[in-house]
């Protein structure tokens, strides 16, 4: 009778490849005003690489003001600051993929 092949061992479990840990998201401060991405896609700084970025924290903006990209599928969407104000901080990093919803830029909105 031929041999039974020999049992090859089942594949140790391989974990699952953990998804790109995101920071857990930090809150909104009080008072600030949080431009949040309308779709995902990835977020520029810049109109074109090598130019200088739309805005940087500490800058004065205006409502109609752009202060990013989101580039979906080569279509790309400017995103305005809404509210006129300072920019506090911008929170992905550049061509960073960003999920819809997600915290972009904070502005301190002008005192009336």
């Amino acid at each position: 009778a031929p041999a039974a092949p020999a049992a090859t061992p089942a594949p140790a479990a391989v974990p699952a490849p953990a998804t790109r840990a995101r920071p857990a998201a930090r809150p909104v401060p009080e008072g600030m005003v949080a431009i949040r991405a309308p779709m995902l896609g990835t977020f520029y700084r810049a109109p074109s690489p090598g130019e200088k970025p739309f805005v940087e924290a500490g800058q004065q903006v205006k409502a109609d003001d752009t202060v990013c990209l989101i580039e979906v599928m080569k279509l790309f969407n400017s995103i305005r600051a809404g509210v006129n104000g300072k920019i506090a901080e911008i929170r992905p990093l550049n061509a960073a993929l960003v999920e819809y919803n997600e915290v972009l830029v904070l502005i301190e909105p002008a005192k009336a």
